[in-house]
């Protein structure tokens, strides 16, 4: 089979309240990612838009931003999701023959957004919207199932934002770097309980775009330091409705690795990867999915987390662009993680950069409390 790589990653500044509108941000990094990839738009054939109507508050949300994109006489496509997902469609796209070159760019305007109507709308209808559910209710829900099911405390939830706001004060496009402390996070405003303000991804505006060329365009159009390969991936989805799965078991997480790893041949991934931006838009979130990742024993995150594993300078350094702790345009976030491992790849990770990486992993989710996961492997 043909490989894939990403040979060029663009992105804006993640901020609150931004001036520019949908097609003006997706501008910005598309441009950038085509000078990354020092390509024009004439080398694209097709586009990939990570876009929601409801988030956009408009219909057939990726027409708007075609031009701004460069899909004006090219097929372009909208796929909803974090942004891994996006990367998914598109690699497939690529692989079915058709295109050569693929723009994946994605989206999102949260301050222009009504977070909990649209989030409460991803619920059942007849019963569970009725309630009033939504994001935060929801995933505070789960973390009270995967603490008192495991034994996890609340001071170990705050060292993920600990770590993750600290992990952005190195990098220049996050919107909350903050050096804060486990009190910190303790003694923030309960938003939903467990769950407390520094516990929770903050609501972001912002855009990022990937190049993704065939194995043939790749080498044709990029230096070998650009590519980044796209080595393995995974997807799967669980149950629907939250009352018919148990919202601290991570079955599809570890469906979606065990996927990725085996195209990858990855073996032991505790040994062979050296980077992972992994999604924690609540807290509990990332000690759940490092432990459905593979990268310690179910409910051993916390005691992890507590020695300094996963940190910058651990044996897994995880989430060292800050993670979605500290920047969560939902429809990026995924994409913005893949665009911060081919940097790690590439060497180019400015003040971040870990010592010469060779294999980085990215997870990413769509629905309530990670009812689908998308795992990716890249690889220099």
């Amino acid at each position: 089979m043909e490989k894939v790589a990403i040979i060029g990653v663009g992105q804006t500044k993640y901020e609150r309240d931004k001036k520019e509108t949908f097609a003006e941000l997706v501008f910005e990094a598309t441009s950038k990612a085509l000078e990354d990839a020092g390509i024009s738009k004439d080398d694209v054939d097709n586009i990939v838009s990570v876009s929601s109507d409801f988030w956009d508050g408009r219909t057939i949300s990726s027409m708007a931003i075609s031009d701004a994109s460069n899909a004006y006489g090219k097929d372009i496509t909208t796929v909803e999701g974090d942004g891994t997902f996006g990367v998914l469609y598109g690699m497939m796209r690529i692989l079915s023959g058709s295109f050569g070159v693929t723009i994946v760019c994605a989206h999102h305007k949260g301050t222009e957004s009504n977070m909990r109507g649209i989030t409460n709308c991803a619920f059942d209808p007849l019963v569970e919207r009725k309630l009033g559910i939504d994001a935060i209710s929801s995933a505070a829900l789960q973390a009270r199932r995967y603490m008192n099911r495991y034994g996890v405390h609340e001071e170990q939830l705050a060292l993920v934002s600990v770590k993750n706001h600290k992990n952005a004060m190195r990098n220049p496009l996050a919107l909350l770097p903050m050096d804060i402390s486990v009190e910190d996070v303790m003694n923030s405003r309960k938003i939903a309980d467990p769950l407390k303000l520094l516990d929770c991804s903050p609501v972001t505006d912002g855009a990022c775009t990937l190049v993704l060329a065939a194995e043939r365009e790749a080498k044709r159009l990029s230096t070998s330091k650009k590519r980044v390969w796209l080595k393995g991936t995974g997807h799967c989805s669980d149950a629907f409705r939250l009352g018919d799965r148990d919202l601290s078991d991570t079955r599809a997480l570890k469906d979606a690795a065990k996927r990725a790893y085996t195209m990858a041949g990855i073996s032991d991934p505790r040994k062979e990867i050296a980077v992972a931006e992994v999604y924690d838009a609540f807290s509990h979130m990332e000690l759940m999915w490092l432990e459905g990742l593979g990268f310690c024993e179910d409910g051993a995150a916390g005691e992890q987390m507590e020695r300094g594993v996963f940190n910058s300078d651990g044996k897994l350094p995880v989430n060292p662009s800050g993670g979605r702790l500290s920047s969560h345009p939902v429809q990026v976030a995924g994409l913005a993680a893949m665009a911060e491992c081919a940097l790690q790849l590439r060497g180019e990770a400015e003040d971040r950069q870990l010592e010469d990486p060779q294999t980085a992993l990215v997870h990413g989710i769509n629905g309530m409390c990670g009812q689908s996961h998308c795992v990716w492997i890249l690889g220099k």
